[in-house]
C-alpha cells in the first residue's frame, strides 16, 4: 500500500476549525495562524459551518465526549467528518475519532470514524508522560513527540496506514482525510503533522 502523503499541499488560506469546548484547542490555533491558516474554535454547530479542516484536539475524552453533546456538536461535526473534511485528531482526539475504545466509560461516545481500537491512558498517567523521536513515513527527519497520558493502538483496520510507531505500537495513522495521532505534535514548533492534512 502506498503511503498516500501529500505535504506540498500548503496550509495558508486553509479555514480549519479547531473544537474547542476542552482540551488543548490553543496551541493549535496559534501553529495553524503561524503558517497561514485561517483558524477559529469550534464551540457551537455554526462555528463548524465553511470549514476545510477540523482539528479534535487533546484533553479529557469523556469530558469532551459531554460537551460536545451538551453544545449540539456531535450531528454537524459527524457530518463533517463523514463527508470528507480533512480531520486531524490528537490524542483524546484520537479516542474521539476510534470505533472501539477500550477501558471508556460505559457512556461514552466517539463518531467511529477511524478504523482502530484505542485504550485510553495506555502509556500511565501524567507522571508517565515522555518524549520520543519518531521515523514519520514520508516526512525525511525524525520528528519529536510529546507522550501525555497517551492512547495506546491496539489494533489497526486494514484501510489504516501507520505513520510512525514507539516500540512497535501506532501512534500515528491515516485513514483517507483523517490524520490520528497517540501525541501531542501542537506542543511543539514543527507544524509538518498538521501539514500532513490533505485537500
Amino acid at each position: 500500500m502506498g503511503t498516500g502523503l501529500d505535504t506540498t499541499e500548503p496550509l495558508a488560506g486553509r479555514k480549519i476549525g479547531v473544537v474547542a469546548v476542552q482540551g488543548a484547542a490553543t496551541p493549535h490555533l496559534a501553529m495553524l495562524r503561524s503558517v497561514g491558516a485561517t483558524a477559529w474554535a469550534v464551540r457551537v454547530p455554526a462555528d463548524v459551518d465553511g470549514v476545510d479542516g477540523l482539528v479534535l484536539p487533546g484533553g479529557e475524552s469523556t469530558t469532551i465526549s459531554m460537551m460536545l453533546e451538551r453544545n449540539d456538536l456531535w450531528g454537524p461535526l459527524g457530518e463533517a467528518i463523514a463527508d470528507g473534511v480533512p480531520t486531524l485528531a490528537t490524542c483524546a482526539g484520537m479516542i474521539l475519532l476510534a470505533n472501539e475504545v477500550v477501558d471508556g466509560r460505559p457512556d461514552q461516545r466517539s463518531f467511529g470514524a477511524l478504523d482502530v481500537t484505542v485504550r485510553r491512558n495506555g502509556y500511565g498517567r501524567q507522571v508517565d508522560s515522555f518524549e520520543a523521536d519518531l521515523d514519520v513515513t514520508g516526512l525525511g527527519e525524525p520528528l519529536r513527540a510529546v507522550f501525555i497520558r497517551a492512547p495506546v493502538v491496539e489494533r489497526v483496520g486494514p484501510d489504516v496506514e501507520v505513520l510512525a510507531e514507539v516500540d512497535g505500537g501506532p501512534v500515528l495513522c491515516r485513514q483517507g482525510p483523517i490524520v490520528a495521532s497517540a501525541f501531542h505534535p501542537e506542543l511543539s514548533d514543527d507544524t509538518r503533522v498538521h501539514e500532513l492534512l490533505s485537500w
